[in-house]
């Protein structure tokens, strides 16, 4: 390409991005949804949002019928996870419950439990109820805490969680000894782990939103056949309307960053170069994502209802609310098409871990090679509307 090619490119470009930038800032919605969702989510994500299980209904079928069943399920009421256990007399009862889902765990206690404390062997049993996979795991794993620091003579009661977090389990009298460290999250809070992906979250609702009208907007409107008569090809249009987002998502990035971090004290550990390196092609593809939505659909309506439609499974798929490495396979290979999925694994590197660029590395490029099939797709699409 010539000189006066590309200066001819970068022109046209810049003038269909300050068209863009005009029509947005008169857009005074869209500036409105800009400014009070990041601090709506900002909320949600950091007071609303637990991973952590409460007010958990739990029943208990206590063979034993000894003081040191019963002391047993005391220790595990008084923690401030569950409801008052309710008891049941047989297997059947229990399952039953579970069934219903009317209760989320089943502790067994067996008959010579007593018997096997002293020998330094205890063994209860829990039946967990595995629709909700998160809150089973939480809820044997606090079962457990509670199981390894049971004293039979009732001398040393349960340490809180958050103390158990903290210091080692076997540094108490259970007669279980475990010991358990916690990197990355000492304390295991569960803000820590939705804040880090606040941001991806935020960008993918707002690149998927304002980009999949852009085109059928303007068919609609009649505007489209103004843009078609520009001297400009159809990347540099699609571009031209991308650029004036982009400055918005960064403006968007800065309020998740810096709300997660003034507010809740969660700030990148990793590099910020690095976090910025790494959304630039995230954008560009989420945007990419709805322009292409947009030279698919007819109309508006039918661009609002895909977009809802991709916005809700790429929440799920890309393991921002749920890890996606529990996912099944087939599934959680779907969910690496997704841009959120690679930007949140970045995400959580840098903000979490302390990253820096060597650690974002394929990310970074799995998202510029999503990007360009992207791009090539739009063009590929609005090719036949142009000639």
């Amino acid at each position: 390409m010539t000189a006066d090619g590309i200066r001819r490119f970068v022109t046209n470009v810049l003038a269909v991005a300050y068209r863009e930038a005009t029509v947005m800032r008169h857009d005074k919605a869209f500036m409105a949804v800009v400014t009070v969702q990041p601090i709506v989510m900002l909320l949600l994500f950091g007071y609303a949002l637990r991973n952590e299980p409460a007010n958990v209904p739990w029943a208990v079928l206590d063979q034993s019928e000894g003081a040191a069943g019963r002391r047993l399920v005391q220790e595990i009421a008084t923690t401030r996870y569950f409801l008052p256990p309710r008891y049941v007399r047989s297997y059947d009862e229990g399952r039953a419950l579970l069934e219903r889902g009317a209760v989320t765990a089943l502790v067994v206690v067996p008959h010579d439990f007593h018997r096997e404390v002293l020998r330094g062997d205890p063994q209860i049993q829990v039946l967990l109820d595995g629709a909700d996979p998160l809150t089973a795991a939480r809820v044997g794993g606090y079962i457990a805490q509670v199981a390894r620091a049971f004293d039979p003579e009732g001398r040393a009661p349960p340490a809180p969680a958050e103390v158990r977090a903290e210091r080692p389990t076997g540094s108490g009298v259970g007669p279980v000894p475990l010991l358990a460290r916690f990197w990355f999250n000492p304390t295991l809070r569960d803000s820590n782990f939705f804040l880090a992906a606040l941001a991806g979250m935020l960008l993918t609702n707002l690149c998927f939103s304002a980009s999949s009208a852009g085109l059928v907007g303007e068919r609609e409107t009649g505007t489209w056949e103004g843009t078609l008569s520009l001297p400009t090809t159809p990347v540099e249009i699609v571009l031209g309307k991308l650029l004036p987002y982009v400055a918005v998502c960064y403006a968007v990035l800065g309020i998740a960053v810096l709300g997660s971090g003034i507010g809740f004290g969660v700030w990148p550990r990793g590099s910020w170069l690095a976090l910025g390196w790494l959304t630039l092609p995230f954008v560009l593809a989420s945007l990419s994502v709805g322009v292409l939505i947009s030279a698919l659909v007819n109309t508006t309506g039918q661009a609002v209802f895909l977009t809802m439609f991709i916005i809700l499974p790429s929440f799920v798929l890309s393991g921002v609310m749920f890890p996606y490495q529990l996912m099944p396979d087939g599934v959680r290979q779907v969910g690496a098409v997704l841009p959120l999925r690679w930007y949140q694994i970045g995400l959580r590197r840098l903000v979490l871990r302390g990253a820096g660029f060597s650690e974002v590395w394929v990310p970074f490029c799995v998202l510029a090679l999503l990007f360009a099939i992207l791009l090539a797709l739009v063009r590929w699409r609005m090719k036949p509307r142009l000639g």
